[in-house]
């Protein structure tokens, strides 16, 4: 295998929500560096594919990212231009959807028409995977409708897809530092066994998966790890050599901070087991990886070793689980902690047959509380003169959820005394349980747009 020139892979969002300015700056940077480039958008995770299926429910041409014109727009033109290659989770629900919001967005911007390949195939939800979800879950298979049913599929189609010439790629669900070692397969040509040089881009791809957190961001805690610039934080970029190894950068003259510490709390963050850390692609192994300091803001990540993949993948299935009701009120001045009890025992008492509550009381207890809401026995800080309560409720009937609603927004009057600044919501609610399934039960692949829409002309 011929040795290839190192691949820049930006990160422009870590979750969906991110900041939508942050692709521009990560951007101009892959342009100056005139290397190869991929720029990467991570938009999606458990909670954010559940909402978006709700959405595509309500609408069928939504349930994908909705901020998906405001994070392309600023940068469309330039990748175009420039050769720099688009993937990204954004497709969530509905990669389709997506695909053709970008093909229409490059239009109203007046843009040549880019080339959309859409990864398809982690989407088990339908009938003929109904079966397979039963004898995966076992008992823990709920009764309630299935809503969706995802795989966490890896890199191979958006590989493929690049390979094709591709200029964007659009995915659902699969695993995060699949949208990393995607592109550095197809860059460099690796074998699909080749799980040392896998596991590196693999993880390459979790120091980058979460956006600004490796350049500082979540790692801030003033007085104790002080990070400049958060307000201008720069987001990553990793220069991948045929190794498999990378380097991790920002843009020049970004804030925030590249060094030892956030790189190894990065690599660290939700693994399981460092010596086994199992993707779809590969099993990574990071006791033997080397952390250095190779310039101002520019660290090295070498020496990650692999093992073969798993033989299963993971599948998170969501069902509908009634309604979740919540509300706040605020008591401030003297006694405030005890009004904001008594609002809440109030509360218990007429809500009694409609379930348990959850309670917290920001600014007293709330982060480190639980649902037992045990704490309104213990004793308190009286001192405290700004608290706010707040209350929430699961119920499969609407009816019953939307008493919490009322029944908060009449403490105005009902008492206790001096309560305001009332907020009430009532949402669907939906619960997850997660199996593994074989492998070769799914089958993924990916699809140009406009082959699929050939297809369904005719």
């Amino acid at each position: 295998m011929t040795e290839r020139s190192s691949l820049m892979i930006g990160c422009a969002a870590g979750f969906s929500g991110d900041r939508t300015d942050a692709a521009l700056p990560v951007v101009r940077e892959l342009i100056a560096r005139g290397q190869a480039s991929v720029l990467i958008f991570e938009t999606l995770a458990e909670r954010t594919l559940a909402l978006a299926q709700l959405a595509r429910r309500g609408n069928p041409d939504l349930g994908y990212e909705p901020l998906l014109d405001e994070l392309l727009t600023p940068v469309l033109a330039l990748c175009l231009a420039h050769r720099i290659r688009i993937v990204s989770n954004f497709g969530a629900a509905n990669p389709l959807g997506a695909a053709r919001r970008i093909r229409a967005l490059a239009k109203e911007l007046g843009l040549r028409r880019p080339r959309i390949a859409v990864v398809h195939g982690d989407d088990v939800s339908g009938v003929q995977h109904r079966a397979l979800l039963e004898r995966s879950l076992g008992r823990a298979m709920p009764c309630e409708p299935l809503v969706s049913a995802n795989a966490y599929i890896g890199a191979a189609p958006i590989a493929e897809a690049l390979v094709a010439g591709a200029d964007i790629v659009v995915c659902g669900r699969v695993a995060d530092p699949s949208l990393v070692l995607g592109p550095a397969l197809a860059h460099f040509g690796w074998r699909p066994d080749d799980w040392t040089r896998l596991a590196r881009a693999t993880m390459a791809g979790h120091l980058l998966e979460c956006g600004a957190q490796v350049c500082g961001g979540y790692f801030a805690d003033p007085g104790y790890k002080d990070v400049a610039g958060l307000a201008s934080l720069g987001y990553p970029i990793a220069e991948i050599d045929d190794s498999g190894d990378c380097t991790i950068s920002k843009p020049e003259g970004s804030g925030g901070r590249i060094d030892e510490r956030t790189v190894k709390e990065q690599l660290l963050y939700e693994l399981h087991d460092p010596s086994a850390y199992l993707t779809p692609d590969v099993v990574a192994d990071i006791t033997t990886a080397r952390v250095r300091q190779v310039g101002p803001d520019r660290v090295r990540l070498e020496g990650v070793s692999g093992h073969p993949r798993p033989p299963t993948l993971k599948v998170n299935a969501c069902f509908e689980t009634g309604w979740f009701a919540e509300g706040e009120i605020s008591y401030a001045g003297a006694r405030a902690v005890a009004r904001a009890r008594l609002a809440a025992q109030v509360l218990q008492e007429r809500l009694a047959d409609a379930g348990p509550l959850r309670v917290d009381l920001i600014g007293v207890t709330s982060v480190l509380g639980d649902d037992s809401s045990r704490w309104l026995d213990d004793p308190l800080d009286e001192g405290v003169r700004d608290v706010r309560l707040r209350v929430a409720l699961q119920q499969r009937d609407r009816a019953q959820a939307e008493r919490l609603v009322r029944e908060v927004t009449a403490l105005y009057c009902c008492g206790p005394a001096g309560g305001g600044g009332v907020r009430t919501a009532i949402r669907p609610r939906l619960g997850m349980v997660s199996c593994l399934v074989p492998r070769e039960a799914v089958s993924v692949g990916h699809a140009m747009v406009d082959e699929l829409q050939q297809e369904a002309r005719s």
